[in-house]
């Protein structure tokens, strides 16, 4: 299964940089930057989410049939261009996903790689509702239909359950684990991203109370 990176360089992820990097006010190198860092971290807090039954229902619910089911990819190129994507969402996925250390990971992607906070925060609102939709026709063309099956999905996307892919073909990747690293043990490793999220009122019922929301 190609991974979440490999969406970058893909014909979409072309389309997405470029409609994203023109509301951010960045450069196409930056906005690509942004993303090949943060994707990967967005992924890891929804596999690790999903590994509880709560958590793994809401987000099969959103990627199936709620709000967030895939067909925002289907007029992207509209969306982009006239502003259509919904950023006040964008930002309260993020805010559930990263919950106290999106701040953290904002700036510390700004030392990486030198684009402003309030443009990264800009681009992260953006990517966060077209990652939902990348992750639902993922869902749909494999036929996911269990916690399991959602699992195996998104730990494909990050090679096969693996943090290497991300950290290795990102130089941000290594500042995003540093910030992650909850238990002290130099990598992003399953529970990194929970225990972030957690920090701000529990991760448990995002998906079901966000993501699901019409």
């Amino acid at each position: 299964m190609a991974g979440i990176l490999d969406l970058i360089n893909s014909d979409l992820g072309k389309q997405i940089i470029s409609g994203i990097g023109n509301q951010a006010g960045t450069t196409e190198s930056e906005t690509s930057s942004v993303l090949t860092s943060a994707l990967p971290t967005l992924v890891n807090a929804m596999q690790n989410n999903a590994t509880t039954e709560e958590g793994a229902g809401g987000l099969l619910g959103a990627l199936l049939g709620g709000k967030h089911d895939g067909g925002l990819l289907d007029n992207l190129g509209s969306m982009l261009g006239g502003g259509g994507i919904d950023t006040e969402d964008g930002g309260k996925i993020l805010g559930h996903v990263l919950g106290g250390e999106q701040s953290n990971i904002e700036s510390n992607l700004s030392q990486s790689t030198g684009v402003s906070t309030d443009k990264i925060g800009m681009i992260l609102k953006l990517a966060a509702p077209i990652l939902m939709a990348y992750l639902a026709n993922k869902a749909k063309g494999s036929n996911v239909q269990s916690g399991t099956d959602l699992g195996g999905l998104l730990g494909g996307l990050l090679g096969g359950g693996s943090q290497s892919q991300a950290e290795d073909s990102s130089s941000g990747g290594s500042i995003l684990t540093s910030v992650l690293d909850q238990d002290g043990d130099g990598q992003l490793g399953v529970g990194d991203a929970v225990a972030a999220a957690t920090k701000k009122g529990g991760l448990g019922g995002f998906l079901s109370s966000i993501f699901g929301r019409k």
